[in-house]
């Protein structure tokens, strides 16, 4: 799986969509194929006080009001000894916002040294919240993997399993519930930060779905736009296998089993597939199940307490009576 890899130019493309950036280059033009590894960017006026180990490599550097007026109260000889020593630095460019004008020194300083240096008339709050929305999505690892991704109730359900095992008729049986397809067969995975991960439909196949006997199918158009949906956040992980009489099966579900996607452990659920087993119903209830586990309700591990303590206090008093109608001790 290759890492994900964004240029300068790529970042000044990419800026003048609904981010609004406005990027502007001002000089460093053959810098423009440096490449940005990563998504945090650094605004720090420190390098240009002589601190230049608070620099990182690969991040964009923010120049804002107070980096631009302090470069202006240096001397000739100092400004550009400090330029100097950050421009050499492995930064992949320096970004300027507010609009502010770029001295003549900084100028020359990112010319010489191919850094490209871009202009946004943006404030630096804003800039920095959108350019780190930019960096975070152009930058995710992604990956395909074959399954059908729902909205369930909100909760993201990943159904995985063996090819014509019957994700795509459990997904329709969702669909004609109420529940909101997001992709059928190839689901496009990334990760955005270190514990979210997001699964969408690819370009070409969006809104369809496959079913043996009855061909391709246009979910959006047959149910309406409300039944499909752009991404989810995966939340939970079906896995549809068919059913071994040999195998033991969880009966209980106090096990919390995970299931990894890029290193984060999602909430994993196995599922016997057999004659007789309505599919979406069953993943229906687990995500109900699982919404109610996420909020410290957990069906199984209650029950479990309420028979440890039962026994318990029959033990403490062997002598008491159970209500035949509770069946609790009088």
């Amino acid at each position: 799986m290759a890492e994900p890899v964004l240029t300068v130019a790529g970042l000044i493309e990419r800026g003048s969509g609904p981010t609004s950036l406005s990027l502007e280059l001002l000089s460093g033009q053959r810098g423009l194929d440096r490449r940005i590894g990563s998504p945090y960017i650094q605004k720090t006026g420190l390098a240009l006080a002589g601190f230049h180990e608070y620099l990182r490599p690969g991040r964009i550097v923010v120049y804002g009001e107070s980096e631009v007026r302090y470069l202006e109260s240096l001397t000739p000889d100092v400004r550009m000894d400090v330029l100097d020593t950050t421009f050499g630095h492995d930064i992949p460019c320096v970004l300027i916002t507010g609009g502010w004008e770029a001295h003549d020194d900084l100028r020359s300083a990112a010319e010489r040294h191919q850094v490209p240096l871009l202009r946004t008339s943006v404030s630096t709050p804003v800039a920095i919240s959108r350019i780190s929305a930019l960096l975070d999505d152009a930058l995710a690892v992604r990956e395909i993997i074959h399954g059908v991704l729902m909205d369930v109730l909100g909760l993201g359900v990943l159904i995985i399993g063996d090819s014509g095992i019957g994700k795509s008729e459990c997904a329709l049986d969702l669909v004609v519930r109420g529940h909101r397809l997001v992709a059928d067969d190839t689901v496009q995975i990334r990760r955005r930060g270190d514990s979210t991960v997001l699964g969408a439909c690819p370009e070409p196949t969006r809104f369809h779905m496959e079913l043996r006997g009855l061909g391709i199918i246009n979910v959006r158009d047959l149910f309406g736009v409300a039944a499909t949906r752009a991404s989810k956040r995966i939340e939970l992980v079906v896995q549809l296998e068919r059913w071994d009489e040999h195998r033991e099966y969880d009966r209980l579900g106090l096990d919390e089993n995970t299931y990894e996607l890029f290193g984060v452990k999602v909430p994993f659920i196995c599922m016997p597939v057999a004659p007789g087993r309505n599919l979406a119903t069953l993943v229906e209830v687990a995500a109900r199940n699982q919404l109610l586990r996420s909020r410290g309700l957990n069906a199984a591990r209650d029950l479990v307490e309420r028979l440890e303590q039962q026994l318990q206090d029959e033990e403490n008093d062997p002598d008491a009576e159970e209500d035949p109608q509770s069946g609790e001790p009088r």
